[in-house]
Parts: C-alpha cells; sequence; structure tokens
C-alpha cells in the first residue's frame, strides 16, 4: 500500500505552491480541497469508486483538478489524446468501455454514443460526499494511456500506482530534488510525459507551471525570470527556444536545474548552442509502457556521449537482447506496465519479466544505451510518434488506393516527416486523397508528400520493405 499521495501531500506541505496557471496560483491544500470537491460532485452525477472514467479536455488547471478528483474517487483514468480524429477516438473509447466520458466542452466532439459530462455538468451537482482513502492499492491502476504497436493497432496501456511512484523516485534520485523546484509542462497532460510532471508535483511536492500550448518566448521568458527550475521537451521544441536565447542574447540563470529531452537524440548543433546559453541537456529515453524515463543521461556526458540516452534509473534494468552487439532493448523495473486493456489484453508486455520494447540499440562499455531504431519502421516527427502501419491502413481505407507503404525521411525542423507510396486502381488527387486521411487520422500523422509508384518494394516473404521506399522519389 501507498498512502493517498494528495491527502498525503496536502498534509506534509499544505501551504507550498503547487500549480501556477494563466497568472493563478493554487497551494497544496487548495489542490486538494478542489480536487476532493470536484470528487464529490463527480460521485453526486453516478461516478462510483473503481469506475472508468475516459477525460477529453484541454491541459489547464481545470484538468489538474478533475485528473486529481478522479484519483480521489478512485477512478481508472483514460487519457484521450486530444489530436486524434473522430475514428481513432471512437476506437479508443470502444476499445477502453469506460463507465463515462469527461470533456471540458460539450460541443468539442460528435461522440453522441456514449455517456458524456462535461466540467459545467459536474460544476452544477451537489457535493455527495464518500469515503476518502488514506491508502492507496500499489497495484490500482491509475491511468491508461494508449500507444500503438508496430502494426498500428493502438493498445490501452495501463500505469499503476506502483508504476507512477517507482518512476518518480528514480527520476528524483537521478535528478534530485530541490525545495524550489518548479517544472515547467508545456507538453501535453494526456501524454506520459505530461502526466508524470503531475505525479512528481505530488511526491515531491514541487511547483508545476502548466501552459496549454508550447510557446518557446513565454518558455524563454520563465527560464531567464528564474521561475522555471526543469522542464520536460523534445528536440524541435528545444530548437526554438535556443532560437528565442539567441535572438535576444540571454543566457539560463544557474537557477535552471535541468532540460529533459526526450523523443530521439539532440543533434550536436543543438547540444554546443544549449552550452552556450547555459542550458543543462539531459537526454533520455522513455515510454508509455513505464510510465516516462527508464535511462537519462547526465548534461555532463552530453557531448562525450553525443547519441546517447543515458544509463538506466536506479529501479530500471536494461538489456539487449541479440547474437550480436545491436540487438532488442528489453527493461525491466517496477516502473513498467504488468498489462493492457481491450483487444490487447490477453497479450503480455512482459517475456520473463522483461519489456520487449521492439526498439533496437545497444549499450556500450560503460553501460550507456544508445537507440539506433525506434520500433525499426516508427517515424518520429517532433517529439510524436508515428506508426506507418497505421498510416498506410488509412489511405487504403479509400476505394481508389491498393496498396500504400509510408516511411519516414529525415527533416531539419521535424526531425522526421512521413513520406507515402500509393498504388491506385483509379485516377485520384493528391488533394483529395488529403481530405480523405484528415477524416482518418489525426494531422500530425498525415504525410506531407504522396508518390504515386506502380508497385511497392517487398522481399521474398512478399512482405513490404520500407527502407526502400525513398529510392521511388
Amino acid at each position: 500500500m501507498f498512502p493517498n499521495l494528495l491527502l498525503k501531500r496536502a498534509r506534509l506541505t499544505p501551504d507550498r505552491l503547487a500549480l501556477c496557471y494563466l497568472g493563478e496560483e493554487w497551494t497544496f491544500q487548495q489542490i486538494y480541497d478542489e480536487s476532493t470537491t470536484f470528487a464529490e460532485r463527480l460521485h453526486s452525477a453516478g461516478i462510483l469508486p473503481g469506475m472508468r472514467i475516459a477525460v477529453l479536455a484541454s491541459s489547464n488547471s481545470q484538468l489538474v483538478i478533475a485528473l486529481y478528483g478522479c484519483m480521489q474517487l478512485g477512478c481508472e483514468i483514460v487519457m484521450l489524446n486530444e489530436r486524434l480524429s473522430d475514428e481513432e477516438l471512437k476506437y479508443q473509447l470502444y476499445d477502453s468501455k469506460p463507465d463515462a466520458l469527461l470533456v471540458d466542452n460539450l460541443e468539442k466532439r460528435n461522440l453522441s454514443y456514449i455517456q458524456k459530462f462535461s466540467y459545467a455538468d459536474i460544476h452544477d451537482k451537489i457535493r455527495k460526499p464518500f469515503s476518502i482513502e488514506a491508502e492507496w492499492s500499489k497495484d490500482r491502476t491509475i491511468t491508461i494511456m494508449y500507444t500503438s504497436g508496430t502494426t498500428g493497432r493502438p493498445k490501452g496501456v495501463r500505469q499503476s500506482l506502483e508504476n507512477h511512484v517507482m518512476n518518480a523516485t528514480s527520476s528524483a534520485l537521478h535528478l534530485g530534488v530541490h525545495p524550489n523546484d518548479c517544472w515547467l509542462c508545456t507538453v501535453p497532460l494526456f501524454h506520459i510525459s505530461g502526466f508524470s510532471i503531475l505525479m512528481r508535483s505530488l511526491f515531491y511536492g514541487m511547483t508545476v507551471s502548466l501552459h496549454t500550448k508550447f510557446d518557446a518566448e513565454i518558455v524563454a521568458d520563465e527560464i531567464v525570470g528564474g521561475i522555471a527550475t526543469r522542464m520536460s521537451l523534445v528536440a524541435v521544441m528545444l530548437e526554438r527556444i535556443l532560437t528565442v536565447l539567441e535572438n535576444r542574447n540571454q543566457l539560463v540563470p544557474s537557477s535552471f536545474q535541468s532540460m529533459l529531452v526526450g523523443g530521439g537524440p539532440v543533434p550536436l548543433s543543438y547540444l554546443e548552442r544549449a552550452i552556450g546559453r547555459n542550458i543543462p541537456i539531459l537526454q533520455t529515453y522513455g515510454m508509455t509502457e513505464t510510465s516516462s524515463q527508464t535511462t537519462t543521461l547526465s548534461s555532463e556526458d552530453a557531448i562525450r556521449k553525443l547519441g546517447s540516452a543515458g544509463k538506466p534509473l536506479f529501479f530500471a534494468d536494461v538489456k539487449i537482447e541479440g547474437k550480436e552487439k545491436l540487438g532488442e532493448i528489453c527493461i525491466k523495473g517496477p516502473h513498467v506496465t504488468t498489462g493492457y486493456i481491450g483487444a490487447a489484453e490477453s497479450k503480455s508486455p512482459l517475456i520473463d519479466g522483461w519489456l520487449h520494447t521492439g526498439d533496437i540499440g545497444y549499450m556500450d562499455e560503460e553501460g550507456y544505451l544508445f537507440v539506433v531504431d525506434r520500433r525499426s519502421d516508427l517515424i518520429i516527427s517532433g517529439g510524436e510518434n508515428i506508426y506507418p502501419a497505421e498510416v498506410e491502413q488509412a489511405l487504403i481505407k479509400h476505394p481508389a488506393v491498393i496498396e500504400a507503404g509510408v516511411t519516414g525521411r529525415q527533416d531539419d525542423k521535424w526531425g522526421q516527416i512521413p513520406i507515402a507510396f500509393i498504388v491506385i486502381k483509379e485516377q485520384i488527387t493528391i488533394d483529395e486523397l488529403k481530405t480523405f486521411l484528415k477524416t482518418q487520422i489525426a494531422s500530425y500523422k498525415l504525410p506531407k508528400e504522396y508518390y504515386f509508384i506502380d508497385a511497392l518494394p517487398r522481399n521474398g516473404a512478399n512482405k513490404l520493405v520500407r527502407r526502400e521506399l525513398l529510392k521511388f522519389i
């Protein structure tokens, strides 16, 4: 058993600043009081402890209160990505089978097939008290987040209280915890990178400066002004911050402790520019199944171990499985999920206690991890994972398309961009395909270029060889 994180934190540091958003501030006691009130109103709406609640909302202070409220009530929270299309949301809702859907605005999406509540609906309810648990089971599912596998089929990943707590513990042992820490959060809360910041806040007693969207100018203001001490982001965001600081000729103060960069290796030029602005960069590797970080590179090793994602955190183990030095990255530890839900529920994520990530990498003689490929065909564009098979399946839904192959091409701004190669049976324009795809998949997954070809490259087993696709350009 673990303590009720909200209750424990409010008792330990009731007057410490917990959250800042658009000029407003909340202490941990205020966060506890408001989230408990929200939980009692959820209870009045018929939501009972142990129920599963899907949440579709923008990152703001109301979402924080709602998420903590769901945790107080003992609900499993299905975190839905705002950027998904209606079709993608429909799949995840049918797969997760939540008891209700909580949205910030009833007019946001046409999701009439499920019981739906807005923030306003809940705020109108009369409070219905319930027994608040002083302890939570470590095996309790806190969140469920969807991640696509290499086949493109999204899987609902269970993240338990133990997963979140042990990840936060490992992170603290690596980064350290300081009394005046403030984590600048511009990544969405529906991603593990965002939600893990909320969990660290409760665990460490740390302030979160929350922003709905990333704005390099505002980020630079908070860092240079000494408000923020830590931040999580991807390389494309780092480059934009660097550009702002360089244009202003500003340096980052020594109060800023660390900038965690995930979503792939950071280019050497970015690291050199960051050093020039006094930004301590920590490259990191993790995934939804590990509730955020598994390995993190120390800033002092950023140049010496260029391209490395660092060493495993204290409670994590990493091994490379394969006959050669290069092989599949496998992870073990209390931060690793124990299972999926829905269609993937029968599929165990662990083999002999190890999570086989599908990522290819190696560890050098000093124990530093290098990630060579992310699930081999995975495209990482601006920190977002794009699975080619998922885009291909969407393309093939169009009656004019026979076959489709999607691969990534290097891009200076986004890291990679998706490129589509299509075999058609009747004439169709690229604009028509684009219009169709917008109804099927999220905008960030849309191919940036389209090529019509006679046949897709395949191997002797008749499997698509995506690495050969770029030869058709």
